[in-house]
């Protein structure tokens, strides 16, 4: 076992249940409430990209079981790649997960607006009044993490039995009311299958993104090296199983030129089951889905950059810890550049707006999942068995890197940039505080 620097509270504050709703919550957030909007335009080849982005998806997510087993510590995607490549692999892991959570929280909470325009009309074309509200959920959840992670975990929990459980009833009852119309012609992009395939895969990937928050926060989870793994691959197949007949179910019900702009395809859907009150209904419960997802990546937002500041690679007012036991100072730096990333977009429409933050989270995310397989394929060889037991484990962990190769390769040349530049930034960051360190050993000396 390859121990890591990590807090260590008094008392861990997240069981099994609840590490499993940090897991869920933070997939089923924006994604399953607004991917549909944006799947309009592919049609049902869209389907196929949940499929395929759900193997990989469960693929990395036995691939993170595997890590928590091997590597102890809060920090997820960081602490496995340092372990596995050092320091410097491991803090462009650690920018580029931290780059992934706060554009994630610029998207959720856009995407909890977006629905919130069901009640209140105004916000869908006063973008002014839409950024304000989109800022105060920002921070709203801002001051809930401050109070403490115990907190944190009785919110997701919360929330998560809220949103799954209305979710199952539309999709259970909608099945039975598809109109195979909507379904043809199967593909309705100009691209060709393969590449409509690609493209949805890339961005039904979203909805994943989050699977691997208990590993972020197993400093916090009671028996990490039971629960963490659990929780990943138990929340993985929750949101899979919910996913993909949601998808269907949507598709089935509103014509794809009419899903394609709606705001609330959930809520769009349940109306036409139910009527107005349905509508409200799902639309009350999609805002508490993306409060829920919006406060479980408000957590993750904190740790990743704990965890690296601790070892030397972030800098040290990341590492700083309340007295309730969480990197305020971290948690608060990272809201503003939320913050930023908002108010840089908010004069384009809400739909525009989640997608460029859903993309370049998306592509923040995957580089760290390639990386991380390819620590966990390093770790098996090293161990030098040749018994059966190890075959699933190198297994998935091959098939959790080309998956996610095969979504950078398919991010488009725009996002990749901004991906790029975004990592790049933080490299001189690296260097100050790798000359810091160096200092400090050398006036010790």
């Amino acid at each position: 076992m390859i121990k890591q620097t990590t807090s260590k509270p008094d008392k861990k504050a997240l069981g099994f249940w609840a590490a499993t709703s940090l897991v869920t919550g933070n997939m089923i957030g924006s994604g399953i409430f607004l991917l549909p909007a944006s799947l309009a335009l592919y049609g049902g080849v869209s389907l196929w990209g949940w499929v395929f982005s759900a193997v990989g998806a469960l693929a990395l997510a036995y691939m993170f079981a595997n890590l928590a087993r091997k590597v102890k510590g809060s920090g997820g995607p960081y602490i496995y790649s340092r372990a596995a490549f050092g320091d410097f692999v491991g803090f462009i892991v650690a920018w580029g997960y931290w780059v992934c959570v706060f554009t994630a929280n610029a998207a959720i909470a856009i995407a909890l607006v977006s629905y919130l325009s069901v009640f209140a009309p105004a916000l869908k074309d006063n973008v002014i009044l839409s950024a304000a509200v989109t800022l105060g959920f920002v921070w709203f959840l801002v001051l809930i993490n401050l109070k403490g992670v115990k907190e944190v975990g009785r919110v997701q929990l919360l929330t998560t039995v809220i949103k799954v459980l209305p979710l199952i009833a539309v999709v259970v009852v909608a099945l039975f009311y598809l109109e195979p119309a909507h379904f043809s012609p199967f593909n309705l992009s100009n691209e060709s299958n393969f590449s409509a395939i690609s493209s949805t895969a890339v961005l039904t990937l979203w909805a994943f993104l989050g699977l691997e928050s208990a590993n972020i926060a197993a400093g916090e989870v009671e028996q990490p090296e039971k629960n963490v793994p659990k929780a990943a691959v138990v929340g993985t197949l929750i949101a899979t199983a919910i996913y993909i007949p949601g998808t269907i179910a949507i598709l089935g019900l509103i014509e794809p030129s009419v899903l394609a702009q709606s705001n609330a395809p959930f809520a769009d859907a349940a109306a036409i089951l139910w009527g107005d009150w349905a509508y409200y209904l799902i639309a009350a419960v999609a805002v508490v889905s993306c409060f829920g997802a919006l406060n479980g990546w408000t957590l993750c937002v904190g740790q990743v950059p704990m965890s690296a500041a601790k070892d030397g690679l972030f800098p040290k007012i990341f590492a700083e810890q309340s007295k309730n036991g969480v990197p305020a100072k971290g948690i608060i730096i990272s809201s503003i550049l939320v913050t930023i990333l908002v108010l840089m977009n908010f004069n384009q429409n809400l739909v525009s707006q989640f997608t460029f933050m859903l993309l370049l989270s998306t592509l923040a995310s995957v580089f760290p999942y390639f990386v991380c397989s390819l620590a966990n394929i390093k770790m098996l060889f090293n161990e030098n068995k040749t018994n059966n037991h190890v075959l699933l484990p190198v297994v998935s962990a091959i098939v959790a890197m080309i998956f996610s190769a095969w979504i950078i390769a398919n991010m488009g040349l725009e996002t990749i940039i901004w991906g790029t530049v975004l990592v790049l930034i933080g490299i001189p960051f690296y260097f100050y505080e790798k000359r810091n360190v160096l200092k400090a050993m050398t006036v010790k000396d």
